[in-house]
């Protein structure tokens, strides 16, 4: 067999297998359970399957794809069945996607809790692990624009944003092999926020001082009356800027 015969031989299988990972996504109930589980938590097959109005049987025929398939992962507890995304791998390439697509097609929402909604998770929601919408843009400009996040040549942090992350008591985990900083393309704002080991630990940190909250049942958040006077006073970012 020659090289030519034998990369030609190589080929089908990576086409079969990234015709099978699209496979999985080519489906609006599938989608819209990977869409759902990018707000990091566990979700059980009974609220995704009312997420997306489909019997629970359905959702269970979905959700075995999709774990067989590598994408979700799965826990029992007792007589529930727990699902989350895989890794932040599939966050990131599930939120690539859906940036590719674009924000919908503008229309008008059909009740005051649809706009309300829509609203809500513009102006802040998390993205798997960290924190998208003008809430990530601003957060991303603010520290960009303080030096502490260069932008140059891809996200990083610059000595100063090391220290920065270490006086606010925010800490960086780099044990494993997740990248320190990542740009992440935020799929309303049409521009880059931080993800990656920074990008969660500030999530986190916002979450657990109470900087923000967590509102409703998807993954939009609000910006607390604390959260708004410590960005002020450790990044100078105007209220204005979180509503």
């Amino acid at each position: 067999m020659t090289t030519r015969d034998a990369r030609s031989a190589r080929k089908p299988g990576r086409a079969s297998g990234l015709a099978a990972l699209a496979g999985l996504m080519a489906d609006e109930t599938r989608a819209g359970f990977l869409l759902a589980l990018l707000d990091g938590r566990a979700w059980t097959a009974g609220e995704l399957a009312r997420h997306a109005g489909v019997a629970p049987s359905t959702a269970s025929e979905h959700l075995g794809r999709l774990v067989a398939g590598g994408l979700l992962t799965e826990e029992r507890q007792g007589r529930h069945r727990y699902v989350r995304l895989a890794d932040a791998r599939v966050a990131q390439l599930v939120e690539e996607l859906a940036a590719h697509v674009g924000p919908p097609s503008p229309e008008l929402p059909r009740t005051l809790r649809e706009f309300d909604a829509g609203s809500a998770m513009a102006r802040g929601r998390t993205c798997y692990d960290h924190l998208a919408g003008r809430l990530g843009i601003a957060l991303t400009d603010a520290l960009t624009e303080r030096g502490l996040l260069s932008q140059d040549t891809g996200f990083a942090l610059t000595d100063a944003g090391l220290r920065w992350f270490a006086t606010v008591g925010i800490d960086l985990d780099r044990s494993g092999r997740r990248p320190l900083t990542r740009a992440c393309l935020d799929w309303t704002e049409r521009r880059p926020h931080l993800a990656g080991i920074a990008g969660a630990a500030l999530c986190r940190h916002a979450l657990d001082a109470r900087w923000c909250e967590r509102i409703g049942s998807e993954r939009a958040v609000r910006v607390t009356p604390e959260g708004e006077h410590r960005l002020a006073e450790l990044l100078g970012i105007e209220a204005t800027a979180l509503h």
